[in-house]
């Protein structure tokens, strides 16, 4: 007889199951048909295999006879292998001024390229203070500048606006 798992997850697992009726699928994938879950969990010791609700929200519930270890082992091992296959994306920022030099301009544009090598998105802001909120025309020509300082090597998510204070500019990495 196969030991009995408590589950905690998704999966009712053998004597877990206590619905009266259920489908059943067997181990070959083939649909086996409706029948009380006490026979279907006698099918599935006969066979050395575990009883698997997979499906509880159907009427009836469908189990599957299957080797529950191995399927959860298979199923770690996909979820694994996506994760890896995963890239996450960062957004940097980088904070400009309306009174920025050229010197200052060239470390911010070599900082930005850095980011965008790497695969993130930045962030270029500008945030204005006193009267510099009447001319907000002159931080988005700074970032229109900063833009071109790039070379081609940033593509421009979202064009400089204004939003109340700030000025924001998004760019992610130009496609090769």
């Amino acid at each position: 007889m196969r030991e009995v798992f408590i589950i905690k997850d998704l999966y009712s697992v053998n004597e877990a199951i206590r619905d009266r009726e259920v489908r059943l699928i067997g181990a070959d994938g083939e649909m086996i048909g409706v029948m009380s879950s006490r026979e279907a969990q006698r099918l599935a010791n006969e066979a050395d295999l575990d009883l698997v609700k997979i499906s509880p929200n159907a009427v009836p519930p469908v189990c599957k006879i299957m080797d529950y270890s191995k399927f959860k082992y298979e199923q770690n091992k996909r979820d694994k292998e996506n994760r890896k296959n995963q890239t996450i994306v960062e957004i940097k920022e980088i904070r400009l001024s309306m009174t920025i030099d050229v010197g200052d301009i060239a470390v911010r544009t070599k900082q930005c390229l850095k980011f965008l090598e790497a695969g993130n998105k930045v962030k270029v802001s500008i945030r204005m203070k006193g009267r510099e909120n009447s001319r907000a025309y002159q931080g988005v020509q700074v970032m229109e500048n900063f833009f071109e300082g790039l070379d081609g090597k940033a593509v421009q998510d979202k064009k400089p606006t204004t939003e109340g204070r700030n000025i924001i500019m998004m760019l992610s990495p130009a496609k090769v």
